[in-house]
């Protein structure tokens, strides 16, 4: 049986980004008496693919003021005590965030009207630098004024934790971008045809670290992986032009969308994201691929395990190398944590289990 929050819910971003759009809208749809959602416009340099549009979800613009930049980043949502009371919410669930400046004035018009509010973030990993002790109260601060908080991971909730944030008001909703899948994987045969074939999908940003891919492609034994790489962006050129250097056969698709990447993820024995960031992964695993990645923000580590994939330190090209050689020297292995990851994005990992954990925790408010 499907929970349902029975009251009016509203909800912050800083953005709207396209891929959280099915996640708001099947959101809204276990609130009985709807959801507004509240969301600015990122910065131009931020390259951040975001919607204005919601099928199901209210969506209201807002009015973001960015300040500064890098570590010392500020944003000013101006326009959130109108949205608020013009939608008059019965809860409110705000990013987890003490560089946006209005959410705290959010949270005293909930609070001076009876009402809960709950933080939802990736965790407070460790500070360092400049003024980290204030930072540190500050953020200590800053959580303490939430009824509940939701983290992306296992790892964000023990942050939160060892902040001194009550236990039991701690939710994890593992961080999904795709829903529960309602095909079986397509069958793989026991040996690869012909040579092993790596998938990578994503924008080709520096970060993604596609220039150890190549490399590390090219120190495989024979039949060394067919390499296909999906996706565009600004490091194209720079990477087209490496692989003629050290990797020749290395295939460029460009961007695919949807039920076009159908027929690359069928091809692929392995997926493969070799630097941080990057949204393909769950999508992969609901194709019966296991899967390898850098360490991120702690929202693999629960996506990612022994039984369905390998996590490697970012950055640490000898790491790829080893994980690689050995990811591709036992076919029937691979085949058996491709099998496990499709389990995981069906049973625990997928955006209707996301949204079941949003509505416990909205239900779990007083």
């Amino acid at each position: 049986m499907t929970i349902r929050f029975p009251g009016r819910l509203a909800l912050q971003q800083r953005v709207l980004p396209s891929y959280r759009a099915p996640f708001f809208d099947l959101l809204a749809q276990s609130c009985a008496a709807g959801l507004s959602l509240y969301a600015g416009l990122p910065r131009p340099s931020e390259s951040i693919a975001s919607s204005d549009k919601l099928q199901i979800a209210h969506y209201i613009a807002g009015d973001n003021l960015h300040l500064l930049a890098g570590p010392f980043y500020l944003c000013v949502q101006r326009g959130l005590i109108p949205w608020l009371a013009g939608w008059d919410p019965d809860a409110l669930i705000v990013e987890a965030n003490p560089r946006y400046l209005a959410t705290s004035s959010a949270v005293k018009w909930m609070h001076s009207r009876s009402r809960k509010v709950i933080g939802w973030g990736l965790g407070a990993p460790p500070l360092s630098g400049a003024l980290s002790g204030f930072r540190q109260m500050r953020r200590i601060q800053f959580l303490g004024q939430f009824d509940a908080l939701i983290a992306y991971s296992q790892r964000g909730a023990d942050e939160y934790a060892a902040l001194g944030f009550p236990p039991q008001k701690i939710f994890v909703a593992p961080n999904a971008v795709s829903p529960r899948p309602i095909t079986n994987p397509p069958p793989r045969p026991g040996i690869f045809n012909n040579q092993p074939v790596i998938l990578f999908i994503g924008r080709l940003q520096a970060r993604k670290r596609l220039d150890f891919l190549l490399r590390a492609s090219s120190e495989m034994p024979e039949p060394k992986p067919r390499l296909l790489i999906i996706g565009d962006g600004p490091e194209r050129p720079a990477l087209e032009s490496l692989a003629k250097q050290v990797y020749p056969s290395a295939e460029f698709i460009g961007a695919k969308h949807g039920p076009e990447l159908d027929l690359y993820f069928a091809q692929a024995d392995l997926f493969v994201l070799p630097g941080t960031g990057g949204l393909a992964v769950q999508q992969a695993m609901s194709h019966g691929l296991p899967v390898l990645v850098a360490k991120g923000d702690g929202t693999q580590d629960d996506l990612v395990r022994d039984d369905n994939g390998w996590q490697i330190p970012p950055d640490d090209y000898p790491a790829l190398v080893e994980a690689l050689r050995l990811a591709l020297s036992d076919v029937k292995r691979l085949r058996e944590m491709g099998k496990e990851s499709y389990r995981i994005v069906k049973e625990e990992i997928n955006l209707e289990k996301m949204v079941e954990v949003f509505v416990t925790a909205l239900n779990s408010l007083e």
